[in-house]
């Protein structure tokens, strides 16, 4: 057999990289987590409002609260178990505000998506983790099965009905997100409520008892009218607005004449390599996504 990661590379992907091991098998044990809490070295994520507390300065850093800091009542979740330079020390994240972090330590609160663009590299990942859980737990008090209260349980990653104790886990949501490639060229668009100038690869919900290649063949032609044949994966992306996996792949099209949906783009276009070097780099007549874009990700890895 030959290996199947022979000439194999991604380029780097954002909000990606955690530093954190998670440590699922401490979640399930309530004495274990008793005793995190308690450890002098533990330091929590403070959410106000699903915005997290950063650091000031021109390198901004996650402002790792004392237990001391965090109301007794606030929804808390674990993390994971900093890196061994840190000595394994328990992270958690809790909904509270962060007032006090801002006065008393000169901290800032900061929109989640900023705060990924701003910290870019694996700490973007803890708050995207953060994110995801609390608010998923804010959505989900009462039970789905049968409209009881639920409680938290396995230190945040599920909630259990006190009424018929179904469990409930936290949702992720599957998204594709594609580059339809024809010869040189490859196909972006813009959404509507999408800046001026900016265009991006295609994307769309994964609908249930579809693979990930029908999803990619389904949403380029409902949106483009582009039909495609082979679908090639590239890599995912945890994306925390609200809780989505951006799974992104190219995708060998077999046409080029576009027929948008208008109410999904208001246009689509066929670019070069050159076109699209142009606009990473900031210099062409169109605007890529940004580096913590997993669509960043695909249009560079296609020129490259």
């Amino acid at each position: 057999m030959t290996d199947p990661f022979a000439g194999w590379s991604v380029p780097p992907v954002g909000i990606t990289g955690s530093p954190l091991d998670r440590a699922d098998h401490l979640r399930r044990d309530p004495a274990s987590m008793i005793a995190l809490r308690a450890r002098p070295d533990a330091r929590w994520l403070v959410m106000d409002e699903l915005k997290p507390v950063l650091t000031t300065g021109e390198h901004p850093d996650i402002l790792w609260a004392y237990r001391s800091d965090v109301p007794h009542d606030a929804v808390t979740v674990f993390l994971g178990l900093a890196g061994e330079k840190d000595g394994g020390a328990p992270r958690f994240a809790a909904a509270a505000s962060g007032a006090d972090l801002v006065s008393d330590f000169g901290g800032q609160i900061i929109d989640a998506r900023a705060a990924t663009v701003q910290l870019g590299d694996g700490r973007a990942e803890i708050i995207a983790q953060a994110r995801s859980l609390l608010d998923w737990h804010a959505r989900h008090k009462f039970c789905a099965v049968c409209g009881g209260q639920t409680v938290l349980n396995k230190a945040g990653y599920s909630r259990t009905c006190q009424a018929c104790n179904a469990e409930h886990f936290p949702r992720t949501d599957p998204v594709v997100i594609m580059l339809a490639i024809k010869g040189d060229h490859a196909l972006v668009g813009r959404q509507p409520g999408f800046p001026k100038r900016f265009f991006s690869a295609l994307a769309g919900f994964v609908e249930p008892g579809e693979s990930l290649e029908e999803a990619v063949a389904r949403e380029l032609y409902e949106e483009s009218g582009i039909r495609v044949n082979r679908v090639r994966y590239l890599a995912s992306q945890p994306w925390p607005f609200p809780s989505s996996l951006m799974i992104a792949a190219f995708a060998e099209a077999v046409n080029m004449d576009i027929n948008i949906d208008a109410d999904e783009l208001e246009e689509a276009r066929w670019v070069t390599r050159d076109e699209v070097r142009a606009a990473l780099a900031g210099t062409g007549d169109w605007l890529a996504p940004p580096p913590m874009a997993i669509a960043h990700t695909l249009l560079k890895a296609w020129v490259e």
